[in-house]
Parts: C-alpha cells; sequence; structure tokens
C-alpha cells in the first residue's frame, strides 16, 4: 500500500484509514531523512572534484565587518573551488551562500566530525541536527583545531545528537578551554585562561523589510547601558501617551527609540498642540512645524531618501498615484499613506528622486555609465540577476553584458557590447566574478529577463517573479552511488 502512495493526490486520501496515513507520513519522514543525508554525500563529492587550483582560489566566507574571512570549513577539510559552489546552488534553488554552507557542512562531518556522519547514514540522526554541530564548530571563535573538534564530535555523538543550541555552546566553551585554544588571545584573562568574548552588538536587519514598513532590531548591550536605554524609551512612551497618542506600548515604546536616535526631546512635541499623532497627517504640516511661533527654527532631524515605486496616472492636469506600490529595499508592498506619514513625522527633509522611463533604451558613448543610465538599471533589476540571488539592486556592479571592447574605436571597428540598457545589468561582485572568469553565460531576452546556462548545460531564467529552472540536460543513464567515506 505503502509504495503504491508515491504519487498520491488528493482524492486518493480520502480511501486511507488512520492507520495507513500514520504509516505513510512515517515513510515519507524517513526517505525526506535519507535523502538530506544523500544530499551531504553528494556535496562532499561534488568538492571532491572541484579541488581549488591555489588557496586564493578557495571558497570562503565574508565576515561582516571584519577584512578576513573564514573557510568553507574547519581545520583538516579540503578546500573548494570558488566558482564550483553556484552551479551546485542553482541545481537546487537555493542561493550561492546556502550552497557553500552546505559544502562546508558536508566537508566538516566527513573530516572533522566522522563520529556524527556515520550516525546520519545509519539514520541514528537526522541531518539537520548533524550540520547544527557542523555549523557551530566551523565558525567556533577561536577556530578549532582538528583535535578539538573530535573532542566535540565524541561528545555530540555519544548522546546521538540529542543536544541543544544552549548545550553545544557550553561543549564549544570547555572545548576551547581544555585544548587552551584561547592562550593566544591578546584580551585574554590571565588567571583563568579564558577568552574575554565582548557580545556587545547592535544588528539592524535592512534586507528583510515587514509589509508594514518596520525591520528587525536585535542588540546585546553592557547592563548599565540596558537599563538607561530602558528607561529612557519607558520615559518617552509616557511622554506620548500623555500627548495623547493611541499607540499601543509596544509601539510607543518602538517610536520613541526613533526620537531617541534623532536626539529629540518631549519638548519639541509640544509645538503641536493637536496631539502626537496628529503630526503626521500631512506633509505640508510636517513641513510647517519646524517655523511654528511656539517653538525655535530647528534644523531638520531627520532626512528621508525612500525610494518607492508607485504606478501613477494623468487625470486632467493632475497626476493621480496608486494606493500601493514597493519599497526597493526589501521588495515589499508599501502604502502611500505609509510614505506620507514616513515624511510628516518629526522634523523631515524628504528628497524626491526623478522618475525614469524604466522601458526606455538608454545609452552611453563610453565604458563609463552616467548616473542616469545606472539607476534605470539598478530600479529595472532590483537584486543581483544571478539565478537565486537576492542581494539588493544598490550593492552590486553593473555589468557589460557582452563584453565592452575599449579597443574598438582605436582599431576602427564596432562596438560588440555597447554602454546601452539592454546590454548592462546588475551582480553581485561574486556573481560579476563568476561571469567573468568562468564558463558561466547569459544573456538579456527581454527588458529585466536574463538567461543563464551553466558550466554543465544547466539553463535557468531569472525576472522579477524569481528564478525558473530550463529544460535541463539529460541525467546519463546508470549514476552509480556515491561511496560514503
Amino acid at each position: 500500500m505503502i509504495e503504491a502512495l508515491s504519487g498520491l493526490g488528493a482524492g486518493e486520501v480520502d480511501d486511507l484509514t488512520a492507520s495507513d496515513v500514520l504509516h505513510a507520513i512515517r515513510d515519507r519522514k524517513a526517505a525526506e531523512d535519507r535523502a538530506a543525508a544523500d544530499q551531504l554525500v553528494l556535496a562532499a563529492w561534488w568538492a571532491d572534484l572541484h579541488p581549488p587550483e591555489s588557496i586564493h582560489d578557495a571558497a570562503s566566507f565574508t565576515v561582516p565587518g571584519c577584512e578576513h574571512e573564514e573557510p568553507i570549513a574547519g581545520d583538516g577539510a579540503p578546500l573548494v573551488a570558488e566558482f564550483c559552489v553556484a552551479e551546485l546552488g542553482t541545481v537546487l534553488g537555493i542561493s550561492t551562500t546556502a550552497a557553500k554552507k552546505l559544502i562546508g557542512h558536508a566537508l566538516e562531518l566527513r573530516h572533522r566530525l566522522p563520529r556524527l556522519w556515520e550516525q546520519v547514514h545509519s539514520g541514528r540522526v537526522p541531518a539537520w541536527r548533524a550540520r547544527a554541530v557542523a555549523e557551530a564548530t566551523i565558525h567556533s571563535s577561536p577556530a578549532l583545531t582538528r583535535e578539538a573538534a573530535g573532542f566535540v564530535d565524541s561528545q555530540v555523538a555519544a548522546v546521538a545528537g540529542r543536544i541543544g543550541q544552549a548545550q553545544l555552546d557550553r561543549l564549544l566553551a570547555d572545548t576551547i578551554r581544555r585544548y587552551d585554544l584561547a592562550t593566544a588571545d591578546p584580551t585574554a584573562d590571565p588567571e583563568d585562561g579564558w577568552q574575554h568574548v565582548d557580545p556587545r552588538h547592535v544588528t539592524v536587519d535592512k534586507d528583510d523589510v515587514h509589509y508594514a514598513g518596520t525591520l528587525h532590531l536585535e542588540a546585546e548591550l553592557d547592563l548599565a547601558d540596558a537599563l538607561d536605554l530602558d528607561r529612557a524609551v519607558a520615559h518617552h512612551a509616557a511622554v506620548q501617551k500623555a500627548l495623547g497618542s493611541q499607540l499601543s506600548l509596544d509601539a510607543r515604546r518602538a517610536k520613541a527609540l526613533g526620537e531617541l536616535a534623532r536626539q529629540q526631546t518631549a519638548l519639541d512635541l509640544h509645538a503641536d498642540r493637536g496631539g502626537f499623532e496628529a503630526r503626521s497627517s500631512t506633509t505640508d504640516k510636517a513641513r510647517t512645524s519646524t517655523t511654528d511661533e511656539s517653538g525655535p527654527d530647528l534644523p531638520a532631524a531627520r532626512e528621508v531618501v525612500i525610494h518607492a515605486h508607485f504606478d501613477a496616472s494623468v487625470v486632467g492636469e493632475q497626476t493621480v498615484f496608486g494606493p500601493t506600490g514597493r519599497m526597493e529595499n526589501g521588495q515589499r508592498l508599501v502604502l502611500l499613506d505609509q510614505v506620507r506619514s514616513w515624511c510628516a513625522d518629526s522634523r523631515t527633509k524628504v528628497t524626491i528622486k526623478p522618475v525614469i522611463d524604466l522601458n526606455a533604451q538608454l545609452t552611453a558613448q563610453s565604458y563609463d555609465l552616467p548616473d542616469r543610465i545606472r539607476e534605470q538599471i539598478i530600479l529595472r533589476d532590483r537584486t543581483c540577476v544571478f539565478p537565486s540571488c537576492t542581494r539588493p539592486a544598490r550593492g552590486c556592479d553593473i555589468d557589460h553584458i557582452t563584453a565592452y571592447d575599449h579597443d574598438a574605436e582605436a582599431k576602427g571597428r564596432p562596438q560588440p557590447g555597447p554602454t546601452r540598457s539592454d546590454n548592462l545589468a546588475c551582480l553581485c561582485r561574486f556573481h560579476h566574478r563568476l561571469k567573468t572568469h568562468s564558463a558561466w553565460r547569459y544573456e538579456m531576452t527581454a527588458p529585466g529577463v536574463f538567461e543563464w546556462t551553466s558550466p554543465h548545460g544547466h539553463r535557468y531564467r531569472r525576472d522579477h517573479t524569481g528564478t525558473t529552472a530550463l529544460d535541463p540536460p539529460a541525467a546519463p543513464p546508470g549514476i552509480p552511488r556515491p561511496r560514503r567515506r
């Protein structure tokens, strides 16, 4: 019965008994675990097939805020050719970074956590649990030696991978002490030989914009600073309520944090006696609030540059904007009323960008891009146009799809790669280098629509809706199952 359910349709579910459902879903979960384990084997084998020519061509992770890079796996694991990672990611429908993690986890488990690797393939430990351990040992600070990683492996394997994140953190800390890995750290405490780790940070996730127009902020502060901030936020929230705000406490606390960031006090809120929220009603009111007779003429506390795109139509002599648009940062839906409130809130300087026709064919006579063409390409592509890449276009390079010939004019031949809208695309730095120095090729088939071909002949279409695989090459018959090491 269970084997016959591989193509189970919605109507056929009605024929299953409760016992059949439990057996079927259990078998599907077991098949999923086996497939995840096989993916690790194949990812490691893919790495074996692509050793780097030199250490400078090895795949690695860039560390935000630092000048160094972390290896794809820990000490003792083989290096991997940098550009091979992208093709594995596109076949799986994941980003290059996610594919890099998959390969790194596979190599970390096979070479530095062999007990856990065997437990994954015997079915005792699910792949996701083993990958969580591998992620921790790869990016441990300070880095774990092969011997130290082996100790972690023995401890985790003894409990069949059943270890939570807090327990894993304590195990790593104990391992670093046990193997004196922190003694070379100039900030180490000489009394106990333990490294001093400063956990303080403030992180704003600018790439994930909520549909409500908010961003996630996470921070780790000094105890005294955190208590002071809590009191200040609570005070500002209370002032807002006293001035008539109808927002919830959480919303008022969040708004207070923004006011603190602009170094405003509650005094300038009294300039408008109509209530705190009334100041967000219109842009004109926000502009006149800085010159209100009841308060001083203060400089702008906030400068707003919002890249939002709205459909517009002309009715008579008036331009009418649609009620919804798209935020460029985060590719999220935004309401026109939201933009009005952001611009109207507080003493705000508003910068308006000129409208650009994304369908126009713009041309430059040289290799360098004028600002107007650069802006058009960024607005058209939105992100890096490589399959499954989501890096925002504003952080990308502008690539000539067909390479620009710098010697064409001097030698009297036509320019094969003009600086023109239909020959330009946004590529993040890694995928720009990939296109330039590897066998990956692409072309623009329509404005904002690109077709990519990988070194092994896999084809993908990339447009505003995402990435679509196109007629992949047929797999050779009788592919042998890779040997597990």
